[in-house]
């Protein structure tokens, strides 16, 4: 069941701007320490004629939608086409795919948004990477540090793989769907096509193609 943690398992890298940030990497978790650094690396190469920098280590596409009231800090990159709703709170070091959205009052900090993923209701996104055309429904949020303030490990049914990592929210597979008013536990990853029913309080891994119920009640989709 480890390997269903993979990088290559949870996405596909042809559905983001920040494919190569994955290079040489299996556990997708490794990459929230370099999200910042590879930001502004690929800012400063990105095509000016689809690109514009709109601050300190801000590109936005020119054919993204931007709420007059969102705010946007850096390092940042909003790809083509993505939709920054109002009252959007991006913090920084987070990647938004094309045609992603960024819902009104969502907050979203040190992130990978893939392509077509949305959170466009009240939700808040830290120290997470959301794969292709993931969901979180209204209110639904990640919690990305423990009350003890110790170090997140990833539980796989008897198994706990360690992070190394004091902040680490989630990981959603591609088609992944979180239901409103979820929280996700800090080192929660839900594999492909994985459902979470609303009012759901998600900790460890959920294999691709199951529903979460509760803990105790996770079935797969026939």
């Amino acid at each position: 069941m480890i390997n269903e943690l993979s990088v290559n398992s949870l996405f596909d890298l042809e559905k983001t701007i920040a494919k190569d940030i994955f290079d040489g990497i299996n556990l997708p978790f490794k990459v929230l320490p370099l999200i910042s650094d590879f930001i502004i690396k690929l800012g400063n190469s990105l095509d000016k004629e689809i690109f514009e920098k709109r601050g300190e280590n801000i590109w936005v596409a020119k054919t993204a939608k931007i709420a007059p009231t969102a705010y946007l800090n850096g390092p940042l990159i909003i790809d083509e086409g993505a939709e920054i709703r109002h009252c959007a709170f991006i913090r920084g070091s987070a990647i938004i795919g094309k045609g992603a959205v960024i819902g009104n009052s969502t907050e979203v900090k040190n992130a990978i948004i893939f392509d077509k993923a949305q959170v466009p209701h009240y939700n808040y996104v830290g120290d997470s990477i959301l794969g292709y055309m993931a969901h979180m429904g209204a209110g639904a949020v990640t919690s990305n540090l423990k009350s003890d303030k110790s170090l997140v490990t990833v539980s796989v049914g008897k198994e706990k793989v360690e992070t190394g990592l004091k902040k680490f929210g989630a990981i959603l597979g591609n088609y992944a769907d979180v239901g409103c008013n979820s929280v996700l536990c800090p080192g929660t990853m839900l594999g492909q096509s994985c459902r979470v029913y609303p009012l759901s309080m998600v900790r460890g891994f959920v294999p691709s193609k199951h529903i979460y119920k509760n803990k105790n009640d996770i079935v797969e989709i026939k």
